[in-house]
C-alpha cells in the first residue's frame, strides 16, 4: 500500500510546484514514489522537465511519473467493464462497443482519476503517490466517491428490500435473473458476488481516505486573501469527505507566522519562490509530510456522552446545516454533504441539540 499525497488550494499558488517539490523529496530519502499529474494542459511536463505520457515511466532515481489522460483511462475501463460483462451476462452485450469511440461525460474524469489512483496505489509499485490534480472542490468530490457510493448501497439496499413492489416482484426477478447471469442466483439481490465485490471495493476506498497515514492533503496558498480564504473554505470541505489536511504551505514567502492565525492549530511552512532552476531550496523548506496524522481529525465520538463532534474550520453557523432524516443524519457544510456513519451505540437516536462552537459542530444524541 501507498501513501497518497495531494495539495489544495487556490489556482495560480504553485500546486503543481509544491507537487513536484515534494515527489522529489521523497524520492530523495529513498523512497519509490509516483507523481500523478491530471492537468491536461502543458504545464505538468514544463515544469517537470520531462515528457510525460500516459502510463508511469522512470524520470529519475526512486521516482516515476505519468500524466493522466482521460481517453486512454476510458479506453482500459471500457475494457475491464466488457471483461466483467462477458463474466456474469451469458449473453454480453457490449462487446461490439469499443472504447475507441466514446466521448468523456461531464465529472467522468474524477471516476477515472480515482480508479488509476487505485491501480497505482494496488500495484505494489511505490510506496508514495504524490497526486497534482484540480485541488479544489472536484478533487474532493472525487475521493469522497467511496464514501457516497457506500452510503448509496447502504441505504437504498434497505428501501429496496422494505418496498412492497420489491417483495412482489423478486419471486420473478431471482429466476429471470439467474437466466441471464453466470452465476447461481439466490438470496438477496445485493448479496450477489458483483454487487459485494464493488462495495467491498468502495468500503477499501473509503477507509483509505478517513486514515491519514494512507490519504492526506495539504493546503497550498499564497498571501493573497482570496488564496487565504479558498484555502479555508477547502479544509473545511476537506473535513466533509473524511479527507485529513496536515498542514499549509505558504508558497513565495519566507515567513508564515502572519497567516499562522488563520489556521491554527495547523502548522505553517513558508516555502521560498522557485526560481526555475535549482529545487533543492524547495525540497529542504518542505514539511515532513508523513506528520499529517498529527492534525485535527474531521469526527470524534464520545459514545459516553452520546456526543458526536466535527471539525469544519472555514465555515461559520450560518453555512452549516443538520439533517437528520430517519436513521441518517447529515451534515451540509458549504456545497458538501456528509452522511455520517454512526456508532451501533448511536445509530437510530434522534439528535437532541445542535451547537456550532470553535469550528466544531457538536450534535448531541
Amino acid at each position: 500500500m501507498s501513501f497518497i499525497l495531494t495539495f489544495l488550494g487556490k489556482g495560480g499558488t504553485g500546486r503543481t510546484t509544491v507537487a513536484i517539490a515534494a515527489a522529489k523529496q521523497f524520492a530523495l530519502q529513498g523512497q519509490r514514489t509516483l507523481l500523478v499529474g491530471q492537468d491536461p494542459g502543458p504545464a505538468f511536463g514544463l515544469l517537470l522537465g520531462a515528457s510525460v505520457g500516459a502510463t508511469p515511466q522512470e524520470i529519475g532515481a526512486n521516482l516515476s511519473a505519468v500524466h493522466l489522460q482521460s481517453t486512454a483511462l476510458m479506453e482500459s475501463s471500457w475494457e475491464e467493464l466488457k471483461r466483467q460483462e462477458a463474466q456474469y451476462l451469458r449473453t454480453p452485450i457490449l462487446k461490439a462497443v469499443y472504447g475507441q469511440e466514446l466521448g468523456i461525460l461531464p465529472g467522468m474524469d474524477g471516476a477515472l482519476a480515482l480508479n488509476a489512483l487505485r491501480e497505482f496505489d494496488g500495484s505494489g509499485k511505490y510506496e508514495v503517490i504524490v497526486y497534482d490534480g484540480a485541488g479544489d472542490l472536484s478533487t474532493l468530490r472525487m475521493l469522497g466517491m467511496p464514501e457516497i457510493a457506500t452510503w448509496y448501497f447502504r441505504r437504498f439496499r434497505k428501501v429496496v428490500a422494505d418496498s412492497d413492489l420489491w417483495k412482489a416482484v423478486s419471486p420473478f426477478v431471482q429466476p429471470v435473473a439467474a437466466a441471464v447471469l453466470n452465476v447461481n442466483w439466490s438470496g438477496d439481490l445485493f448479496d450477489q458476488p458483483a454487487m459485494q465485490q464493488s462495495n467491498n471495493l468502495m468500503e477499501r476506498g473509503k477507509a483509505a481516505v478517513n486514515d491519514p497515514s494512507r490519504v492526506a492533503a495539504y493546503l497550498v496558498t499564497t498571501q493573497d486573501a482570496a488564496a487565504i480564504a479558498t484555502a479555508k473554505y477547502l479544509w473545511g470541505s476537506a473535513q466533509q469527505v473524511g479527507l485529513t489536511v496536515g498542514g499549509v504551505i505558504l508558497n513565495q514567502s519566507s515567513d508564515g507566522s502572519a497567516i499562522a492565525p488563520e489556521f491554527a492549530p495547523l502548522p505553517v511552512t513558508a516555502l521560498p519562490n522557485y526560481p526555475g532552476q535549482d529545487w533543492q531550496p524547495l525540497i529542504e523548506a518542505l514539511p515532513d509530510f508523513t506528520q499529517a496524522s498529527q492534525a485535527p481529525r474531521a469526527i470524534a465520538v464520545n459514545i459516553a456522552e452520546r456526543k458526536v463532534a466535527l471539525f469544519l474550520p472555514g465555515f461559520d453557523k450560518t453555512q452549516v446545516k443538520l439533517i437528520q432524516s430517519g436513521p441518517e443524519v447529515t451534515v451540509e457544510a458549504g456545497d458538501q454533504r456528509r452522511n455520517i456513519a454512526l456508532p451501533p451505540e448511536l445509530s437510530g437516536r434522534q439528535v437532541t441539540g445542535a451547537k456550532f462552537q470553535d469550528s466544531f459542530l457538536i450534535i448531541s444524541f
